[in-house]
């Protein structure tokens, strides 16, 4: 009996570490599945979405107008700069509130990432719209 227990606790371990949800994007050429899993995302908080991208964002980009939306990038700004115009490999996540994104007042040194702090305060924006462009 307290071999059967020992079995069944061993085997019920396994299960649930092996059934943990990866994430959808575990590379960056995998941004395309943003897309196809849009319905996944569509007015949910932005943080959803960003919860399933493993890939580092190392660029990042808001846009106030309308529709405001962000661009994200798995490249750095000085990689960018040297890439030829259209080909990077990005995604754009449009969102129904007004963005309050002001270029000028961000910290020189961390303009252009994605940091902690924009993830509290833009995290919650409800997510209406998933574009994907580029290659890599």
């Amino acid at each position: 009996m307290n071999d059967t227990f020992k079995i069944f606790v061993i085997l019920l371990f396994v299960i649930n570490t092996s059934c943990k949800a990866q994430q959808i994007v575990q590379t960056p050429e995998d941004v395309y599945k943003l897309k196809t899993n849009e319905q996944q995302f569509i007015n949910k908080p932005l943080k959803n979405l960003l919860n399933e991208i493993k890939p580092e964002i190392k660029l990042v980009l808001g846009t106030v107008d309308y529709p405001p939306f962000f661009s994200f990038y798995f490249i750095s700004r000085e990689e960018l700069n040297k890439k030829t115009l259209g080909s990077t490999l990005r995604f754009y996540v449009y969102v129904k509130e007004p963005l309050d994104w002001n270029f000028d007042k961000r910290p020189k040194s961390t303009a252009y990432n994605w940091t902690k702090e924009d993830l509290e305060k833009y995290g919650n924006l409800t997510v209406e719209r998933i574009k994907v462009s580029g290659k890599e």
